[in-house]
């Protein structure tokens, strides 16, 4: 049971100002039978993210049919949450509209960033207008650095969350690092959130950062893949699984992607997000630098493993 990587798919040529370098945390949407749009991340000379997107063939997702010409998620005004990054993590139809729901972080002086996520939703032009100026997902007192890294899944007339959070940072030798933990909760209207008080997934040993959760749900089982940040290993990819999407196993030897031994995800592999196309389940990731060098997609090349 494992993923047969099909190759890079797309690195940003650095032509657009607003797009200089970076393709992060791709996020695919089955736009029709034929198109998968794969919303991403870009940074500008100042490290500023916007979202824009790459339409791929859905028969061939290595294939590009057209790259957006302008952000579709642009940046907040100064002093707003999202003012230094408005980063596209999950898209979702909703009760007759699609939502984008976006991680919108700002710089601070002490600690790097802090992140919460953001509201969007798509205009007639394709690109996405802000539910607000604040979060969706704010600080509180128990999560009060981080509530992001936003994935998706409708379940009747509401709508399930699994999400990043932290709450503190560790200083050592090797520099600042937080702490951050999956977490759950659900909504009735897409913008207030019941957050389940159990934690989904910490890390473990050696780890610090357990984050950019992607959870499908086939045959009555929660499957998630995520990112793993360590002291002592590079980026990688984990799996973990759920009868109820609250309490998870961890199977990480299952996840069924690593690091290759040469080439643009060499260094590092991470934020999964898992896509099904018909009968095929895709992984769209990212590599080295992470996401410098762009996105890749794998293929799912056996039965789930349940």
């Amino acid at each position: 049971m494992a993923w047969r990587k099909l190759g890079l798919v797309y690195s940003t040529p650095g032509d657009q100002p607003w797009a200089l370098t970076n393709a992060i945390f791709p996020t695919a949407e089955l736009r029709d039978p034929d198109t998968l749009r794969i919303y991403i991340t870009t940074l500008d000379a100042q490290q500023f993210g916007r979202g824009s997107y790459v339409d791929v063939a859905a028969d061939d997702p290595t294939r590009i049919l057209r790259v957006s010409e302008r952000p579709v998620l642009d940046l907040g005004e100064v002093g707003d949450f999202d003012d230094a990054g408005a980063n596209p993590f999950a898209v979702i139809e909703f009760r007759g509209r699609k939502l984008m729901y976006y991680q919108g972080w700002q710089r601070t002086l002490r600690a790097p960033y802090q992140v919460f996520t953001g509201l969007a939703f798509e205009a007639e032009d394709g690109t996405f207008e802000k539910w607000g100026r604040v979060p969706v997902l704010d600080r509180t007192s128990q999560e009060p650095h981080m509530r992001a890294a936003p994935c998706l899944l409708r379940e009747g007339d509401r709508l399930l969350l699994w999400y990043v959070s932290s709450a503190h940072w560790t200083q050592r030798s090797d520099g600042l690092h937080y702490h951050v933990v999956i977490r759950h909760a659900v909504s009735d209207d897409g913008v207030n959130w019941d957050v389940h008080p159990d934690i989904c997934l910490a890390p473990a040993g050696n780890e610090y950062a357990v984050g950019r959760p992607w959870v499908v749900r086939e045959n009555g089982l929660f499957r998630m893949w995520y990112s793993v940040r360590s002291f002592d290993q590079p980026y990688r990819i984990g799996y973990a699984q759920s009868a109820d999407g609250i309490r998870w196993e961890r199977l990480d030897h299952l996840a069924g992607i690593a690091r290759s031994q040469a080439g643009w995800d060499s260094e590092m592999i991470c934020y999964p997000n898992v896509v099904r196309v018909g009968a095929r389940l895709l992984m769209f990731y990212n590599g080295n630098h992470h996401g410098a060098s762009g996105f890749g997609c794998a293929e799912w090349i056996d039965e789930p493993p349940i």
